[in-house]
């Protein structure tokens, strides 16, 4: 299988300390990757040690270079970057290693994307426009085409979880009025796509969250659900997928009831976030859904306060590398 393209994120963060323990759990069965990002603040990273840092012009010998050190596709930054300060002055930088990755995928040279992550603040402070990574690249892959429903959805997968969001980086008092039948019919169908051609489950089965407290109560405590969910979700079953809900999301996650469906769809950010992180807080991945390329990355931020410390924990980004290849090892099948 072709490598993947992991992005170093934010240098100052703990994506450079991450991406090595990554290398080192992973260098001896793979799957391989590559940076995109500065070699220097690679090699640069507590516990990197020296020489580890192998910098390739091309992807021929990425396998190769990947046993014995961390192959760096150098795409240097423009200015320098102390480790556990954010500066804006490495956005243009974050955007590039980001456009690059999607490019290399787009044109199949690499096999997916894994994302280390990025801050908001220093991106919005040099112009960058998007919420948030999942925004930016359904704009980079809009014109690609795509077969079935259309992301992106995001989706964060910890232990026997997964759940995807109709709403992500929504302020609560916004969530209500950001919810409409079309979209939770939209991230059912993507996710309902993503639950058989990436996970291999052949009759995926969705469960749909309510908003409000007990679902709503027939309308005693919001009407919600009675006039946007309950109709989504019958919407979902004339279209053929395997729907239910709205469900309280206070009973949703039990492990008795996640027996009973492959996937929650989610209304909003902390609905879904809050049960992944308290089933496994360090092994979560969010993956990206409904786009023509693949895309993981872990599922927590940058960890200014740790950077550059040596206390950072790769768990999450290692298992993201690995869902990541196993997601294209299916769309190959």
């Amino acid at each position: 299988m072709r490598p993947l393209a992991l992005t170093l994120g934010d240098p100052a963060g703990i994506g450079p300390e991450i991406v090595v323990g990554a290398w080192r759990a992973l260098k001896d069965t793979g799957p391989a990757f590559f940076v995109v990002g500065d070699a220097r603040a690679v090699a640069s990273a507590p516990k990197a040690g020296a020489g580890l840092v192998r910098s390739i012009s091309g992807l021929d010998d990425v396998s190769s270079a990947f046993a014995t050190g961390i192959p760096v596709l150098d795409l240097p930054l423009r200015a320098p970057i102390v480790a556990g300060q954010p500066n804006a002055a490495a956005a243009p930088s974050i955007i590039q290693w980001i456009e690059t990755a999607v490019g290399l995928a787009l044109s199949r040279t690499v096999a997916g994307v894994v994302t280390a992550p990025i801050a908001k603040a220093p991106l919005y402070e040099a112009g960058f426009k998007f919420p948030g990574h999942t925004e930016f690249l359904g704009e980079l892959t809009a014109a690609a085409t795509f077969d079935g429903a259309r992301g992106p959805i995001m989706m964060l997968a910890a232990a026997d979880l997964k759940a995807t969001l109709v709403t992500v980086h929504e302020p609560l008092a916004k969530v209500s009025g950001k919810l409409t039948i079309e979209a939770i019919v939209n991230a059912g169908l993507v996710t309902a796509q993503a639950l058989r051609r990436d996970f291999g489950i052949a009759k995926p089965r969705l469960a749909v969250a309510g908003l409000n407290p007990h679902a709503g109560e027939s309308g005693a405590i919001g009407r919600e659900e009675i006039e946007i969910v309950i109709p989504a979700v019958k919407a979902l079953k004339d279209l053929g997928v395997d729907a239910k809900g709205p469900y309280p999301a206070d009973t949703l996650f039990p492990a008795e009831v996640r027996a009973g469906y492959d996937a929650a769809v989610c209304l909003y950010h902390d609905q879904a976030l809050i049960p992944v992180k308290m089933l496994d807080f360090w092994g979560g991945v969010n993956v990206t859904l409904g786009l023509p390329i693949v895309r993981t990355s872990p599922d927590h931020g940058t960890g200014f306060y740790v950077g550059g410390r040596g206390l950072a924990r790769p768990d999450s980004l290692i298992a993201a590398i690995r869902l990541a290849a196993e997601i294209a090892q299916r769309r190959l099948a």
